[in-house]
C-alpha cells in the first residue's frame, strides 16, 4: 500500500509544526529558568518582565494553553516575591 499525496503533505506539515513548537518551548523554558534562578531582589523585576513577555508570546502562538501561561507567570511572580 502506497501513501497518498495528502498523507505525505500532512506528515511534512506535522514535522514543520513540531520543530516550531520545540523551538518556542525551548525559548520558554530558558526564560523561566533564568527568572527562577534570580537571587537578588533588584534583578527580579527585569527578569519577571522578560519571562512574562516570552510566556505571553508562546501562549499567543498556541504552543501552550493560556491558563498554563497564567500558572507559569504566577509561579515566577511568587518565587520572585519571596526573595529577600
Amino acid at each position: 500500500m502506497s501513501a497518498k499525496g495528502s498523507v505525505l503533505k500532512r506528515v511534512r506539515q506535522a514535522v514543520k509544526l513540531r520543530n516550531k513548537n520545540r523551538h518556542y518551548k525551548s525559548i520558554l523554558s530558558t526564560a523561566v529558568k533564568r527568572a527562577m534562578s534570580v537571587e537578588n531582589k533588584k534583578d527580579a523585576p527585569t527578569e519577571l518582565s522578560k519571562a512574562q513577555k516570552v510566556i505571553d508570546k508562546v501562549a499567543a502562538k498556541g504552543v501552550i494553553h493560556k491558563k498554563k501561561a497564567a500558572n507559569k507567570k504566577s509561579s515566577i511572580s511568587k518565587h520572585l516575591n519571596s526573595l529577600k
